[in-house]
């Protein structure tokens, strides 16, 4: 099969850039639920016009390209040592092409293998059937909605909820909160795999394989088709909406599965999927390795188009360095257009911040919550590929401190923070801009250069600290210098709303 690791580079390289064509018509639909909501009609038009970026240039939807999963079904007597050899070269070379970020970190050193290779990554999971071709399926999931993923054990008791039993009836409580928990940080609208029983193990397993179905597929268990479907309508009640700004496109699908469990264990598994909801197949002929046919890949996509009322009118126009005059001025629900320099911070780099000097003076900077993919081009020059933010909220330990110490004036992330940042930001006069999770494309087009890099060797691409110049950059103020947090707000009222269903 001369051919087949060319066909598995050119399906990771079309599930990173190309959204499936039932998720384009899943996304379709948040237009006409959102249609009276200037914060989600604005997030929207950015979301649509990421994913036509996306497919035209043929860049990452995201920047996470998440823990790479592979579910392989191949005939009798395929060598499937070979098949991994193949894959694994697919992989390395998707990631250097850029199409992949790397995301590959040993967990006891933190150091990142640079091409999402080691002994454990990708993951694959083989299995033989009676068919004449290889089914290949891929999955790309993000950290930012992979965190969000949630395991309950049933008898159990949940906020807003109350009491949930062992029945059909505590199962959907399970599921909406854990839609709830998700908020903003899941990159709603989202999508969900659901696992009832099985062991903790295969629970998160068997969650994971439903999200490979067809959004437009009936389960043929019929209460769990109704089970669905009571679940997608209801989880649009809570108002989280686009990115947590509040509104009614919270849930876009649910797919849910059943497995035998032991007398004593109910668990309830839920996998939790952003809106880029990157996942395709293809088959593959075993004499040639050539792809025949493929699983919900857009062939062809019109694009999305934009959402009337969703300009870039009425904002206000800012340029860093900031001073705290100006950031005072701003209050939740600003536009705000930025450009200047700005630096790049994860998690590695709030940590390394707690403990040594900044490697480059941040007096009155904004630091951007983003691991971007950057790779360099023929002039050796860096170039950035992909940077949308990623989930604030594990910054939350850190941030206020290190803005106060560095002087810092704004942060960009996604997600928004806790109650210690807000207070942080009110102390020191610095604001929070909320950009549009997901959004890879449409940010880097902000991104027009790269200044430097530190720390580099030490911490990989992801968790190193760019300094970036930003031109028009887009965000939205979700938490500001005054005490208010939108985040809180949205909290507050959509578990008010989930405790309609205790």
């Amino acid at each position: 099969m001369e051919n087949f690791k060319l066909s598995v580079l050119e399906l990771i390289i079309q599930t990173s850039t190309n959204l499936p064509a039932d998720v384009r018509q899943a996304m379709q639909k948040v237009k006409a639920l959102e249609q009276d909501n200037a914060k989600a009609t604005r997030a929207i038009n950015i979301i649509y016009d990421n994913i036509d970026m996306a497919c035209q240039q043929c860049g990452a939807i995201c920047q996470d390209t998440g823990m790479l999963t592979f579910e392989i079904d191949c005939p009798i007597g395929i060598n499937q040592l070979e098949l991994e050899a193949d894959i694994r070269w697919a992989v390395g070379e998707a990631t250097r092409r850029g199409k992949l970020r790397p995301n590959s970190v040993d967990s006891i050193t933190g150091k990142n293998s640079g091409d999402n290779l080691s002994q454990t990554t990708p993951i694959l999971h083989f299995k033989q059937w009676d068919k004449d071709y290889i089914y290949i399926k891929l999955i790309l999931k993000g950290g930012g909605c992979e965190n969000k993923n949630i395991q309950y054990s049933l008898p159990c008791e949940l906020e807003h909820l109350g009491a949930a039993g062992r029945d059909l009836t505590g199962v959907k409580k399970c599921i909406l909160q854990a839609i709830w928990q998700a908020q903003g940080q899941g990159c709603s609208a989202g999508f969900i795999g659901v696992a009832i029983g099985s062991d903790r193990v295969g629970g998160y397993a068997c969650a994971k394989e439903q999200l490979f179905r067809a959004l437009d597929d009936v389960n043929p268990d019929s209460q769990l088709a109704k089970l669905e479907q009571e679940i997608v309508e209801e989880a649009n009640t809570l108002g989280i909406g686009i990115m947590g700004f509040g509104g009614k496109a919270t849930l876009l699908g649910c797919k849910i599965a059943a497995a035998n469990r032991v007398p004593a264990s109910f668990y309830v598994t839920i996998a939790y999927n952003c809106w880029a909801f990157r996942r395709l197949g293809v088959k593959i002929e075993t004499a040639t390795g050539n792809i025949f046919d493929w699983f919900e890949l857009a062939k062809n996509p019109e694009n999305l188009g934009s959402v009337a009322g969703a300009g870039a009118n009425n904002v206000i126009r800012l340029s860093a360095p900031l001073n705290e005059d100006e950031v005072r001025k701003l209050k939740v629900g600003d536009v705000v257009l930025l450009s200047g320099k700005i630096f790049t911070g994860r998690d590695a780099m709030h940590k390394y911040l707690m403990h040594h000097a900044a490697p480059v003076d941040l007096q009155g900077g904004v630091i951007y919550h983003c691991g971007p993919v950057v790779i360099k081009d023929t002039d050796d020059d860096w170039q950035i590929q992909a940077a949308g933010p990623t989930t604030s909220a594990r910054e939350e330990p850190y941030q206020a401190e290190i803005i106060k110490q560095f002087g810092l004036r704004a942060v960009i992330g996604k997600g928004g923070m806790g109650k210690k940042t807000l207070e942080g930001l009110k102390n020191s006069g610095a604001v929070y801009l909320h950009a549009i999770g997901g959004a890879a494309q449409f940010y880097a087009r902000a991104l027009p250069k790269v200044y430097n890099v530190y720390l580099l060797e030490q911490f990989g691409i992801p968790e190193a600290m760019w300094e970036l110049e930003s031109q028009d950059f887009l965000t939205i103020v979700t938490m500001d210098s005054h005490g208010n947090s939108l985040h809180a707000e949205v909290s507050d009222f959509s578990g008010k709303q989930l405790e309609k269903f205790r």
